[in-house]
């Protein structure tokens, strides 16, 4: 039922390939390219290899460039120690797109159409032109996400075709248009099932309502464009809807065993994810590298905390009647929040978090999370790159999230008002998530049911942004906190300004801590912190009674916001621009390419 990819298939050995690995394989050459296409186990080792390049999950090793908490350190859930991450503010000397996955994702497609169309069955090659259509539209909508208009090419330039190798960049709209197309005819043909380790029309169907809502977003938010966002739009709820009536997934498993299992497998929670296995020596190292043992420099931002609702009535804590719905102490939070706030910290302050003195331990196992919070030692096994603690790369929850923002989206554009049965089925659901044993005995409670009736009213809220959707917004900020959706969602939603440092402070401050109690050791120059009305103190060694003071978010003194990144010439902050080498090279050969939307040509 669950779909998981192991590395086994990775590493095996291709009769055509001459190469070892299959990750180290090289696209068909043309000595064995007249030979190889006369199978279909010999398509699927060919489109295996893309498991890795779009799944990336845990990442590999002390590889963890895409993965899960690691590379998705830049939003404003996250507070660095010192200086925080930056927006490009200049056009690059050279940086421009990589297209070796389009054009390997094409060779396949060509050689599908044109040397097995009598070698396979009709529903294997539905199947596999449909598999290979999903992975190029995954690539284009990466493509379009970080430079908007880019070339398109729908099938196999030649190495001396310069006119096309050196084509204008086509259109965002043409571009998402063949996308569209592409992803409309994989969740047409793509296999109900394909084995346990390959992705079928479910996953197909889970990706396609996180790409098109993407995509629907840009349209509405960015480009202003009302019609082609509904038909994004329409796509992502046909994709979730068909994910959700399926009625082969649910929400079943406490929050953090989600991401701290070894064996994922058959858990209802997940549509796909990645295995990892010592036997073959296929490890990452996420688990290691906050495993409460080991010091870090990021940590959430006070911003992050304060958006998590009060579980007695599932309000904000300025509107709660949660009697400590102002109190920030830990002990507090972790009883009087959603459950997910506990999930996904530790329970006790602690220095080993520079940033913000709130450790993350999401990715952390229970167990290992105990020992270490008692003396002991985290174990080889969540040291160094030996963890293997299975990566949910597509979850359940993401798929009903995507459903009803898609559903309000909808609706804001004259469709189908959301009714109470909407956020039962997606909101409310997530929300009677089975408690983990170690979170009830720290007194959680599972979160009030959103009601449509009764919305909060968040004095938080963006006016801009209707009190349903900022509520599904929320939902999807706790949800999803650590991995791959924030900088995306900010981004679709056109809402950059929310990681402007000068007109949000509670970036540049992390978790409530009570120095004189909690941390006295601590109190030194270099600390600061910020008082429930904003007020920052400041630790002064030379004032007696400065430590009686040092109660609120920590803010380290040294911490400088983000360079002005909005409203200036000549910057684009959603939206990469190409680099100026590459510009010179097109030029060099008769030929113009032009620099992205919002970034100076020279």
């Amino acid at each position: 039922m669950k779909n998981n990819y192991n590395f086994i298939l990775i590493i095996l050995t291709l009769s055509f390939s001459g190469c070892a690995k299959f990750l180290d394989r090289p696209q068909l050459t043309n000595e064995n390219d007249e030979t190889a296409w006369n199978s279909e186990d010999n398509v699927r080792l060919y489109a295996n290899k893309y498991y890795t390049d779009f799944f990336t999950g845990y990442g590999v090793g002390f590889d963890n460039a895409g993965a899960l908490l690691a590379g998705y350190t830049f939003s404003d859930d996250v507070l660095f120690q010192g200086n925080q991450s930056n927006f490009t503010r200049s056009v690059p000397n050279s940086q421009i797109w990589s297209y070796a996955t389009v054009r390997s994702v094409n060779i396949m497609l060509n050689r599908i159409e044109n040397r097995m169309s009598k070698i396979l069955s009709t529903e294997a090659y539905n199947h596999w032109k449909g598999i290979g259509k999903f992975f190029r539209a995954m690539r284009y909508s990466e493509l379009v996400g970080t430079y908007g208009d880019v070339p398109y090419y729908g099938d196999i330039v030649s190495d001396v075709d310069f006119d096309n190798l050196y084509k204008t960049r086509t259109p965002r709209n043409e571009v998402m248009d063949a996308v569209y197309e592409d992803l409309k005819f994989a969740l047409a043909n793509v296999r109900l099932n394909d084995g346990d380790q390959f992705v079928n029309r479910y996953v197909v169907a889970g990706f396609i309502s996180r790409l098109a809502l993407t995509e629907g977003s840009w349209q509405k938010y960015y480009y202003k464009n009302q019609d082609r966002a509904k038909k994004f739009y329409e796509l992502a709820l046909e994709a979730a809807e068909f994910v959700i009536s399926s009625g082969r997934y649910d929400i079943v498993t406490d929050y953090r065993s989600i991401f701290t299992s070894n064996d994922l497998k058959g858990n209802k929670d997940v549509i796909l994810y990645r295995h990892y296995d010592a036997a073959v020596n296929i490890r990452h190292s996420i688990v290691s590298i906050h495993n409460l043992s080991e010091s870090v420099t990021y940590g959430p931002t006070t911003s992050l905390i304060k958006s998590y609702v009060c579980s007695k009535d599932g309000l904000p804590w300025q509107q709660s009647a949660e009697k400590n719905a102002t109190n920030f102490s830990l002990d507090s939070l972790i009883a009087k929040r959603d459950s997910r706030f506990e999930a996904t910290f530790h329970y006790k302050n602690t220095i080993k978090n520079k940033a913000s003195f709130l450790y993350i331990t999401k990715f952390l196992p229970r167990p290992v999370q105990a020992t270490v919070a008692t003396g002991g030692a985290p174990g080889i096994d969540y040291s160094g790159s030996n963890n293997v603690t299975d990566a949910p790369v597509l979850r359940y929850a993401e798929v009903l999230l995507n459903w009803i923002e898609t559903k309000a989206e909808l609706a804001s554009l004259g469709g189908v008002a959301v009714d109470q049965s909407d956020i039962d089925r997606s909101i409310n659901k997530l929300r009677n998530r089975p408690l983990a044993t170690e979170a009830e005995s720290r007194g959680v409670k599972k979160t009030a049911r959103l009601q449509l009736t009764s919305l909060p009213v968040d004095p938080s809220r963006d006016v801009q942004v209707s009190s349903l959707l900022w509520e599904i917004r929320r939902e999807r900020r706790m949800e999803l906190t650590f991995e791959e959706s924030r900088l995306s969602d900010l981004k679709r939603w056109s809402k950059l300004e929310y990681m402007d440092t000068d007109l949000n402070k509670d970036l540049l401050s992390g978790g409530w801590v009570n120095f004189p109690q909690e941390a006295p050791a601590e109190i030194k120059a270099g600390i600061s912190v910020v008082k429930l009305d904003g007020q920052v103190v400041v630790f002064n060694p030379s004032d007696a009674s400065s430590s009686a003071k040092m109660t609120g978010f920590y803010r380290y003194t040294l911490n400088s916001g983000r360079q002005p990144f909005l409203n200036l010439s000549n910057i684009n902050p959603y939206l990469a621009p190409i680099g100026r080498v590459q510009i010179d090279e097109y030029a060099a050969k008769g030929y113009v390419l032009k620099q992205t939307e919002g970034w100076p040509q020279n």
